[in-house]
C-alpha cells in the first residue's frame, strides 16, 4: 500500500452512494478506507477491487465504535486527509402519522444521522488539521438530503436530522477554519436498491425536475469529489437534486 497518497475515510461505503464515492476518490488518487456497520464481505471485496484501500467495521450508533473507527482509520496509513460522512439511517413514516414518529424513532435517527457524524469529525479533527501541514486543508463532506432543505423526505424525524446536519456543517466550517474545510452534499432521489420501489418519487423527478431523472450514485460521488478537490470552499451546501428545488 502506498503511504504517500492522501487518505479518505468514507463512512457508509459498501454499496450505493458510499461505494460510488469510494470508487471516485480512489480514481482521484486517494487511498480509501471503506466502512459499514455490517456487509463486511462486500467491504473487503470493494477494498480489493480498489487496490490502495482498506475496510473497517463499526456501528455508528455506538460511541465507542465511532472512536475506534477513527483511531483505526488513522492507524492504517498514519494519516487522514478527508472524512466523508455518508452513513445514515431512515424510517419511512407518513408525515401525517404523528403517532408513528415516536420518541424512540427520533432518538435513533438523531443519534446516527447527527451525533455520529459530529463525533467522527470531533475525533478526527487533529488528524485533519495535520493535513494542512502537508499543503492542503483537511476536508469533511457530510452527505445530507434535500429533505433537510425542503419539507419532504421519508419521515419528519428523518428530514429534521438532515436539516440539523446541514446546520452542523456550517457551524463546523466556522469552528475548524482555516485548517479544515467542511461542506455538505444534499442529494434528492438517487437510484439505489433502497429506492427501487419508490414509484411515486421517480415519477415526480421525471416530470418536474429540470434534469428529468433521479441521480445516479456516480452523480453524487462527482459532487462530493468537487468539494474535496477545492481548497477554498467551506460551509457550502451543494443541493444535488437535478434542479427539483427550482420547481
Amino acid at each position: 500500500m502506498d503511504h504517500t497518497l492522501p487518505v479518505a475515510l468514507v463512512a457508509g461505503s459498501t454499496s450505493g452512494i458510499g461505494a460510488a464515492i469510494g470508487r471516485r476518490l480512489s480514481m482521484d488518487g486517494f487511498s480509501v478506507i471503506l466502512h459499514s456497520r455490517s456487509s463486511a464481505e462486500a467491504g473487503h471485496a470493494l477494498a480489493r477491487e480498489l487496490g490502495s484501500a482498506a475496510y473497517l467495521q463499526a456501528d455508528l450508533a455506538c460511541d465507542a465504535d465511532r472512536v475506534k473507527l477513527i483511531r483505526e482509520a488513522i492507524a492504517v496509513w498514519g494519516r487522514l486527509d478527508v472524512l466523508v460522512n455518508n452513513a445514515g439511517i431512515s424510517r419511512v413514516i407518513s408525515h401525517s402519522d404523528l403517532a408513528a414518529a415516536t420518541p424512540d424513532v427520533w432518538q435513533e435517527l438523531h443519534e446516527v444521522n447527527v451525533v455520529a457524524p459530529f463525533r467522527l469529525v470531533a475525533k478526527a479533527q487533529a488528524a485533519l488539521r495535520d493535513a494542512a501541514g502537508r499543503g492542503r486543508p483537511g476536508c469533511v463532506v457530510n452527505v445530507t438530503s434535500h429533505a433537510g432543505v425542503r419539507p419532504k423526505g421519508a419521515s419528519i424525524p428523518y428530514a429534521a436530522t438532515k436539516a440539523a446536519l446541514n446546520h452542523v456543517t456550517r457551524l463546523l466550517a466556522l469552528s475548524l477554519a482555516p485548517h479544515v474545510r467542511v461542506n455538505a452534499v444534499a442529494p434528492g432521489l438517487v437510484d439505489t436498491p433502497l429506492t427501487a420501489d419508490w414509484i411515486q418519487a421517480r415519477e415526480l423527478w421525471k416530470e418536474r425536475s429540470p434534469m428529468r431523472r433521479a441521480a445516479s450514485p456516480k452523480d453524487i460521488a462527482q459532487a462530493v469529489a468537487l468539494l474535496v478537490a477545492s481548497d477554498y470552499l467551506t460551509g457550502e451546501l451543494l443541493l444535488s437534486d437535478g434542479g427539483l428545488n427550482l420547481t
